[in-house]
């Protein structure tokens, strides 16, 4: 990359961005998830208070981090791949990069990304990931990273999963589409990996139907 991307430092998330972030999730996200998606939340009374914890939700599209963002009213700098810093769309390579999100190589996270993530929770925002790396349109759930569970132990941060459920193309007019998320009970980080990986594949699994493959 021409640019260090996926670095980012506790000066990064300043009142600036906390503004700008706030701002885009109140005037723009907020209308478009209510009024164009009829969105829908459940499980609000599980979001921790602290900010030292994991949102790690099933990738259905490029509106999920804003769903995640509209769902828990949380600050949330997500891991994104580093080609949609890339991307020949400015806006939405903007939009990635300004709100806060850094980017990630999915196949082996570099120190660079640890240092980040530590800087993300030096912060009062929370680390957002989805463990299936990139968006699956089909309703399986499998080949999971494990990227999201080392982050969670080597900085004690519980896992909170979020399912997404309902999506099925992008909507075009008001009222048009009808999606639904859930908000799970945390994950502890002290459980064994595979633990962690069965429960946040059930809790998908159960809320959205899809195919579960984790054993």
């Amino acid at each position: 990359m021409a640019k260090n991307y996926n670095k980012r430092t506790e000066k990064d998330y300043n009142l600036l961005r906390f503004l700008w972030y706030n701002t885009f999730l109140y005037c723009v996200v907020k209308p478009v998830m209510e009024l164009m998606y009829n969105i829908k939340v459940e499980g609000q009374e599980n979001l921790p208070q602290t900010s030292n914890v994991i949102y790690a939700a099933n990738h259905t599209s490029y509106l999920d981090p804003p769903m995640l963002s509209y769902a828990t009213k949380r600050l949330i700098a997500f891991m994104a791949k580093k080609e949609l810093f890339e991307s020949k769309n400015e806006l939405l390579k903007f939009l990635v990069h300004s709100l806060g999100a850094f980017a990630v190589n999915r196949e082996k996270p570099e120190l660079a990304t640890f240092k980040s993530v530590k800087a993300v929770f030096n912060t009062p925002w929370a680390l957002g990931i989805f463990p299936q790396g990139g968006i699956v349109k089909e309703p399986v759930i499998s080949d999971l990273t494990k990227g999201f569970i080392l982050f969670a132990k080597k900085f004690k941060a519980d896992i909170v999963p979020i399912a997404i459920k309902g999506f099925d193309g992008y909507a075009h007019k008001l009222f048009e589409k009808h999606i639904s998320i859930k908000i799970g009970k945390p994950i502890s980080y002290e459980l064994d990996e595979d633990e962690i990986l069965r429960l946040w594949a059930k809790h998908i699994s159960d809320y959205t139907g899809f195919e579960n493959k984790v054993s």
